[in-house]
C-alpha cells in the first residue's frame, strides 16, 4: 500500500499572530514557520502504518514557496520516504490545492491519502472533502482511530452524539483529528538521513491548475479584548451578578 500525505507550511502554533496595519492579512515577516499540526498527525499515522507493515511507501507533498521544502524535510525526518514540492508563490486556496492533489494522486496512484482535517492558518476544513469529491473516492473525516485489514479501511470519527465507525474501500481519503495520535520528535540521525531523501519539484502548470484566487479578503482584525473578571464573596452574590449581567 502506498500512502500520500499532503503537508502545509504555516505559522508556528506557538507564535502570537499579528495583523498587518492595513488589515489585509497576517504579518508573515520574520515569523517562525512549521508544519501544520494536523498534518504532523497525518504524517505520524502514515509512518505508523508503514512500521506495522500495512503500508510500503509514504510520500509527502507540499504546495507553496521554496521554503516549504523545510516542511517536507521535517516529514522525511519523521519517517516518510520521499517528497514532492509543487512550487508556487501564489496563495493556494482549498479548491486549487485539491485540484493539484488530484493531479499528484493520478501520477502516484496511492491507495490512501491521509491529510490534516484543517490548517491552523485559514481553518478552511475543505481540502480533504474537495479532493474526495474530485476523485470520487470514499472519505473518512475527523478520524480519531484508523486501522487497515485485508484492504479495508476502518475509521472511527468523533461526532456530536459520540463515535461513528466507517468501513471504507481502498483507495480512500482520510482527514485526521487531534486525538488520532501524538506525533514523534525526529531524531538527529533521522534528520541527517532526511537531507539525502529525494524531493521532486513541480509546478501547478504541470497539473493544468489555475492558481487565480476566487476568494477575496475584506478585512482582517484582531479579536476584541476580553473584559476583566470580577471576584465575588459568596454564592448568593454570584447568582445576583449573573442575574444582573443577563447570563441567567
Amino acid at each position: 500500500m502506498k500512502v500520500l500525505v499532503p503537508v502545509k507550511r504555516v505559522i508556528d502554533y506557538n507564535v502570537k499572530v499579528r495583523v498587518k496595519s492595513d488589515q489585509t492579512g497576517v504579518d508573515l515577516a520574520n515569523v517562525k514557520m512549521s508544519m501544520n499540526p494536523f498534518d504532523e498527525i497525518a504524517v505520524e499515522e502514515a509512518v505508523r502504518l508503514k512500521e506495522s507493515g500495512a503500508a510500503e511507501e509514504v510520500i509527502v507533498v507540499s504546495i507553496g514557496p521554496q521554503q516549504a521544502q523545510e516542511t517536507l524535510r521535517t516529514a522525511l525526518a519523521m519517517g516518510a520516504d520521499r517528497g514532492i514540492l509543487v512550487k508556487t508563490d501564489d496563495t493556494a486556496e482549498p479548491l486549487a490545492v485539491a485540484k493539484i492533489l488530484k493531479g499528484v494522486v493520478e501520477e502516484e496512484s496511492p491507495d490512501l491519502v491521509v491529510l490534516g482535517k484543517q490548517a491552523i492558518d485559514d481553518d478552511s476544513n475543505q481540502t480533504g472533502q474537495m479532493l474526495a469529491a474530485l476523485l470520487d473516492w470514499p472519505q473518512g473525516t475527523f478520524a480519531s482511530e484508523l486501522s487497515i485489514e485485508d484492504g479495508k479501511v476502518t475509521v472511527t470519527r468523533e461526532i456530536d452524539g459520540g463515535l461513528q465507525t466507517l468501513a471504507l474501500e481502498s483507495p480512500a481519503i482520510i482527514t485526521t483529528d487531534l486525538r488520532l495520535n501524538e506525533p514523534r520528535y525526529a531524531s538527529l540521525p533521522n534528520i541527517m538521513k532526511a537531507k539525502k531523501k529525494p524531493i521532486d519539484e513541480k509546478s501547478p502548470d504541470d497539473f493544468g491548475v489555475d492558481m487565480a484566487n476566487r476568494l477575496s479578503v475584506v478585512k482582517v482584525t484582531e479579536p476584541p479584548e476580553r473584559e476583566a473578571g470580577e471576584k465575588v464573596e459568596d454564592v448568593s452574590e454570584l447568582v445576583s451578578k449573573l442575574k444582573t449581567k443577563g447570563a441567567l
